[in-house]
C-alpha cells in the first residue's frame, strides 16, 4: 500500500556552501526510515523527484541532494537534446569540470552533511539510514557505506561504472573491508563501464571482506536503464530495480 507523499525543497548547509535538495516523505505526521538518494550525472530534475516520490510512498523519508551544488543550484546543466547528433558527448565535455569539483574527499564531506541532516530531522526515524544511487551516484552510495560504517545499514547501486577499478582511488572495492551495511548492486549487461571482469573483481573484494551483498546483472539493459528521460531507459529493468531496492529497504527496516 502506498502513502500520500509530501515534498519539501530544502537547503543543507555544508562546509563548501549550501546544497539544494528534494525531501520527500509520507505525509502522515510520523517518522520513517531515512534514505539518501544520490542522482546520476544529470542531477536533480523532474524524473529524479518522481523516482524519490515513488520510494517515499512506500514508507521512507528520501533526501535527494544536488551533489553539484558547488557549480550552482539544480539544474546545473540542461538535459541534452538527445535528438541532436553528439548531444551526450557535448554534455559530458561541459559537465567534466562540474564532476571534477567533487573530489573523493569532498564527496564524503558532503555525504557526512547529508546524513547529519537526515538524522536531525524529526520526520526521519532514529537510527541507521540507507543510501541508494544511480550511475555515478551508485559509486557514491557504496563509498558512503564504507566511510560511515554503522550509520548506513543498507546501500544500493544501480548501473554504476568503475566500481572495481584498481587505478581509481575512489573505487568502492578498495574499501570493502569498511562496509557493515547490506549491499545490493545491479549492473547492466550492456555497460562498457562495468565489464564482467570488473564485476568479478568487485564480488571477490566483497567476498574477501565478508560483506553481505547481492550482485546481479540485469539482462537487455544498457547503462542508465532506470532513467526514463534518457534513451537508455528500459521499463522492465526499471520495475525490477524498484522491486529489488524496496525488498532491500524492507529487510533493513522490517516494520515498514
Amino acid at each position: 500500500m502506498t502513502s500520500p507523499v509530501a515534498f519539501d525543497a530544502v537547503e543543507i548547509s555544508l562546509p563548501d556552501g549550501t546544497a539544494d535538495a528534494y525531501f520527500l516523505h509520507p505525509d502522515d505526521g510520523a517518522s520513517h526510515p531515512g534514505v539518501l538518494l544520490f542522482p546520476d550525472a544529470f542531477g536533480l530534475r523532474p524524473w529524479l523527484r518522481e523516482l524519490a516520490e515513488t520510494i517515499a510512498a512506500q514508507g521512507f523519508a528520501v533526501l535527494a541532494p544536488n551533489i553539484f551544488y558547488r557549480s550552482g543550484p539544480a539544474p546545473v546543466l540542461p538535459m541534452p537534446d538527445f535528438g541532436e547528433p553528439d548531444a551526450l558527448e557535448k554534455f559530458f565535455v561541459t559537465f567534466a569540470p562540474i564532476r571534477d569539483a567533487i573530489t573523493p574527499d569532498k564527496a564524503m564531506q558532503d555525504a557526512h552533511g547529508y546524513l547529519a541532516w537526515l538524522s536531525a530531522d524529526d520526520r526521519v526515524a532514529p537510527g541507521a539510514l540507507a543510501t541508494t544511487g544511480y550511475c555515478m551516484g551508485g559509486r557514491l552510495a557504496l563509498r558512503t557505506a564504507a566511510t560511515f560504517g554503522d550509520q548506513v545499514a543498507a546501500a544500493a547501486s544501480f548501473h554504476a561504472g568503475h566500481l572495481a577499478a584498481d587505478d581509481r582511488p575512489d573505487s568502492p572495492h578498495h574499501n570493502a573491508g569498511d562496509i557493515t551495511a547490506e549491499l545490493f548492486v545491479a549492473h547492466a549487461d550492456h555497460d562498457a563501464s562495468m565489464p564482467p571482469e570488473e564485476i568479478a573483481r568487485l564480488e571477490q573484494a566483497f567476498d574477501t571482506a565478508g560483506v553481505r551483498y547481492t550482485s546481479v546483472v540485469y539482462p537487455d539493459a544498457p547503462h542508465g536503464f532506470t532513467m526514463r528521460d534518457i534513451p537508455a531507459y528500459r521499463p522492465e529493468a526499471y520495475e525490477r530495480h524498484l522491486r529489488d531496492l524496496l525488498e532491500l529497504l524492507r529487510r533493513t527496516f522490517p516494520s515498514e
